[in-house]
């Protein structure tokens, strides 16, 4: 294949000056990611197909949108050394080395709720909102999410403008569309493109060393989005929020043709739950299984040529308890077609553990339909309610498993917040997950309430490790309980 010299040139000078907009930037070639920052501007769901603008004009669609994508500037600090507990207890040195990253977020709501990509606030300690108008704001986490790689701040701000939610379902392949952020600190900035594909997995939440259970059904399209656009907004052109920008595909860190948005009906899901429970409700079906290709249709004699195809079910899961078997060959979920892997997740993906699904699927070649009862990954259907207590200036809350998994704890209660006070007073920083104090393992909030109020000593020995894996040990004083 040849390839016209000069337009490359202009190609790769136009993708260089339009910024680092994506959340994540995904090597293909190697395999590997890198965060990038930038907001993300959530809207509201409409039915309907977005429609062709006459002569391509998208004027009307970037003047409704542009004013509801804000600028997200996360800073933090984390000690640069690992020091002894009698350093730390003793007062020992504790150099902190200040960092700071930029991204964008979307006013959904015109009270201050703005939804961002969780790798644009994970770990900060101070979120500041910018609006379009140059107005400053200081946001603070109600959640976040990295399954899905989203997160919901708030800022105190009334009367703001805010981009509707468009419905992700009707987006269709050659769809025209906009992606608003803020790449490069460019605030403010708008590209047009069309989607390219629906239902992509780049299987980048599974491998950002977070071992969380990913959802990955991302929809591709080729609007240019660079480090600064993650958490930004990709919009109809009726102005309808359609998806959160979250990752490129790039060799080289710059836009190369692949950009990556998570469906705004996904988002819409985690939002509610932040909202309602203060923490994610996932709900899991309960299989183990791999999409339909030509190759596992012929092996297994299947007379289909897409669905997932079930390896294995999950002992008291809920596929097993509505009579699904391994074998058996999953084709919709809620009447939705299920075409891979990623298709399926999405649709579990937005329900809770006790919604029940109608579930279709081939066996020996006959179809059936059951209702599948949804569970949590405890195996029953209960939801969670976020147990925030205040302690010493300090809002304490429970981690998840996917904290344990990733960090290799057992037990541990995070910072979710930190403000004046003694914990704040002996170093401890947001996101700090306690471990133990005084050598005893903190298993709730309780413990922690329990330990640093009824200690008889002058001081304990907090231990723990920050969300980067780094460990840290801090004496707290409590034997003034004032």
């Amino acid at each position: 294949m040849f390839y016209n010299i000069k337009k490359t040139a202009a190609f790769i000078l136009a993708a260089t000056v339009a910024g680092y907009t994506g959340a994540y930037v995904f090597n293909k070639t190697n395999n590997k990611q890198a965060y990038t920052v930038a907001p993300a501007t959530p809207v509201k769901f409409t039915s309907g197909n977005a429609a062709l603008p006459t002569a391509t004009d998208f004027t009307d669609a970037a003047n409704r949108t542009v004013h509801g994508v804000v600028h997200i500037k996360t800073s933090y600090s984390m000690q640069q050394t690992a020091y002894s507990p009698f350093e730390l207890f003793f007062g020992g040195g504790g150099g902190r080395q200040p960092q700071a990253s930029t991204g964008s977020g979307v006013i959904i709501s015109n009270d201050g709720y703005i939804v961002t990509n969780n790798h644009v606030v994970d770990a900060a300690e101070k979120v500041e909102v910018t609006l379009s108008d140059n107005k400053k704001y200081e946001g603070k986490v109600i959640g976040a999410d990295p399954s899905t790689d989203l997160a919901l701040i708030k800022i105190d701000a009334q009367n703001l403008p805010f981009i509707p939610f468009g419905n992700s379902d009707d987006v269709q392949v050659g769809q025209w569309v906009l992606a608003v952020g803020n790449p490069f600190n460019l605030t403010s900035t708008v590209t047009a493109g069309i989607v390219s594909a629906k239902g992509r997995n780049i299987n980048i939440l599974a491998n950002n060393g977070s071992n969380v259970a990913p959802i990955e059904s991302f929809i591709q399209t080729d609007a240019a989005v660079n480090p600064g656009n993650s958490g930004g907004a990709l919009v109809n052109t009726n102005g309808e929020l359609i998806g959160i920008n979250s990752a490129i595909a790039s060799n080289t860190g710059s836009y190369a043709g692949y950009s990556f948005a998570v469906p705004v009906n996904i988002a819409r899901k985690v939002i509610d739950d932040f909202m309602e429970y203060g923490t994610i409700q996932r709900a899991y079906i309960g299989i183990q299984g791999r999409p339909v290709n030509s190759d596992l249709a012929e092996e297994k004699n299947l007379n289909i040529s897409q669905g997932v195809y079930i390896d294995n079910v999950t002992e008291d899961g809920a596929a097993k308890e509505a009579g699904i078997k391994a074998g058996d060959v999953i084709t919709k979920i809620s009447n939705t077609t299920i075409t891979d892997w990623p298709s399926m997740l999405e649709q579990v993906g937005r329900h809770r553990p006790g919604d029940a699904v109608v579930v279709a699927y081939l066996r020996n070649g006959k179809e059936y339909t059951t209702k599948v009862t949804l569970k949590n990954r405890s195996g029953n259907t209960a939801v969670v309610r976020n147990e925030t207590i205040s302690v010493m200036g300090a809002q304490l809350s429970p981690i998840t498993n996917e904290d344990k998994s990733r960090l290799g704890i057992d037990t541990g209660v995070r910072v979710a917040e930190i403000g004046s006070g003694k914990l704040n007073a002996a170093g401890i920083r947001k996101n700090f997950i306690i471990t133990s104090i005084d050598k005893q393992p903190v298993l709730t909030t309780s413990d922690v309430e329990a330990a640093l109020t009824k200690s008889k000593n002058e001081g304990v020995l907090i231990e723990g490790v920050y969300p980067n894996g780094m460990r840290a040990w801090y004496g707290v004083g409590v034997g003034n309980k004032n």
